[in-house]
């Protein structure tokens, strides 16, 4: 009899021991010691890894003995002061760099991720994680040397998803606003770091986390943040110092969030910014939040790299899997505007993985998927590339003072003259160990701010 009880208690002593193991293993971190993913080498999965959970922020603020550099450079926001990629500083850039490279000036570790910097009154800001605290943190730097003068954290549970902080934040004299991994944004003071205000994109406007998590970087224009949120809202513009809700935008589509970043444009008068979600790419009124126009000749899912505004109503989009590039341009129709295909081209002529190109006197210049540099005109012929005796894989690269500074994936960093006249190296120096030197550069003063996967180094590459 009791045996008879014993055997029948066993299925059910195996399933509650299946569970339990079933919520151990869901409760763990299955990314830890797997291979990074290269967005590119692969067919994107159809769903997120994490589609995270909406959560209340309660930040903290600690101050540190940092102090911001006497120096007037500035790299305000992702792509610079002009959203272009292009320094407009006028300090003299060396062309001839020393054994070993130019010299190093500080480093510090972050956490894993390729979130890049932004640059003003002597400060360095960056998006981080913490893995053993599990928060996100705002850090506020010295450009002199790399010490911490404030950090501001919220508590967020992220798992290691082939890096972790990806986006750029954007900063005035007075705010910065940030988007962390899982779609929080805050609004701080960018001298004290204090918090003004938060925003939960999951659970008040239905975002749904991106693939690989965030990599939108979010706009101040005007004293507003301008984010596009998909879900409810395809874009939001809201007020930095009140954190009031100044527009939405209507999201008819439901077009959701990807990981390009919006773009401002100025076309026949019209203040509008254009920005590529999953479904299509579109121009948002910067007056009320209308839709100006839409096109769905362009349109993916995982697309990262932005638009690029070449000027007279044209926009350059490129993309990754085998997605190529395209030129669209803005057409004035009556009180309509209307977005018409200029050309596309296959990607084996030219599409961008992961970085966005750069428009430069005339010509553009991206690293296309076999990793070659290139520069093309603006009917899309390629005038030329840099071969396959010089690859840089899905590396960042800046224009300077007519240099094109390009990092290939290990950590090499390559300086070369930005002339549609050919590919001319000057100089060639092992900067950072990788894995993943994918973190969008920065020049400030200066002063060039690189990173891989879990390290920032800034070097001083001034000189005649």
């Amino acid at each position: 009899m009791r045996h008879s009880i014993l055997l029948k208690l066993v299925p059910l002593f195996l399933a509650v021991a299946g569970a339990v193991l079933l919520y151990l293993w869901i409760r763990s971190d299955p990314a830890v010691g797997l291979t990074v993913r290269v967005p590119g080498g692969d067919n994107a999965p159809k769903e997120a890894a994490d589609r995270g959970e909406p959560q209340e922020l309660a930040g903290k603020l600690e101050l540190f003995d940092g102090k911001p550099a006497p120096l007037t450079g500035s790299w305000p926001r992702f792509r610079g002061p002009n959203f272009d990629n292009i320094s407009v500083e006028e300090t003299e850039l060396t062309r001839n760099w020393p054994q070993g490279g130019p010299k190093v000036l500080w480093g510090v570790d972050v956490g894993e991720g390729y979130a890049g910097a932004a640059v003003l009154a002597g400060r360095v800001y960056v998006l981080d994680y913490d893995r053993d605290r599990q928060a996100d943190v705002v850090r506020c730097m010295s450009l002199e040397d790399g010490k911490d003068i404030w950090r501001y954290s919220y508590p967020v549970k992220i798992k290691r998803n082939h890096g972790m902080s990806r986006t750029v934040p954007a900063v005035t004299d007075k705010y910065l606003v940030a988007l962390g991994p899982k779609c929080h944004v805050t609004c701080l003071d960018s001298i004290t770091g204090e918090l003004f205000w938060s925003l939960d994109l999951v659970r008040q406007f239905g975002t749904k986390v991106p693939l690989w998590y965030a990599g939108q970087c979010p706009v101040i224009d005007n004293g507003k943040a301008i984010i596009a949120p998909g879900g409810d809202a395809l874009m939001i513009a809201v007020d930095c110092r009140t954190g009031e809700i100044l527009w939405k935008s209507p999201n008819p589509n439901k077009w959701q969030m990807t990981h390009s970043s919006i773009m401002p444009m100025d076309f026949e008068g019209v203040r509008m910014y254009v920005y590529c979600a999953s479904g299509g790419v579109v121009g948002i009124s910067a007056l009320d939040g209308s839709i100006l126009w839409e096109s769905t000749e362009w349109k993916m899912r995982t697309n990262i790299p932005s638009p690029v505004i070449v000027g007279n109503g044209l926009i350059f989009l490129s993309a990754g899997y085998n997605q190529g590039s395209m030129m669209l341009k803005l057409i004035k129709q009556g009180t309509n505007i209307k977005a018409e295909q200029v050309f596309r081209l296959e990607p084996e002529i030219f599409g961008a993985d992961q970085q966005t190109p750069i428009f430069y006197e005339g010509f553009i210049y991206g690293v296309r998927p076999d990793g070659q540099l290139t520069c093309l005109d603006l009917e899309g012929n390629v005038v030329w590339a840099s071969t396959s005796a010089h690859k840089f894989g899905l590396g960042p690269f800046i224009i300077a003072d007519g240099l094109i500074f390009v990092m290939n994936d290990s950590g090499v960093l390559t300086l070369a003259e930005a002339s549609p006249t050919g590919f001319f190296q000057l100089a060639e120096a092992k900067i950072l160990e990788g894995p993943d030197s994918w973190g969008p550069m920065v020049i400030a003063s200066g002063r060039l701010i690189l990173r891989d996967l879990n390290r920032m180094v800034c070097l001083d590459v001034t000189g005649p």
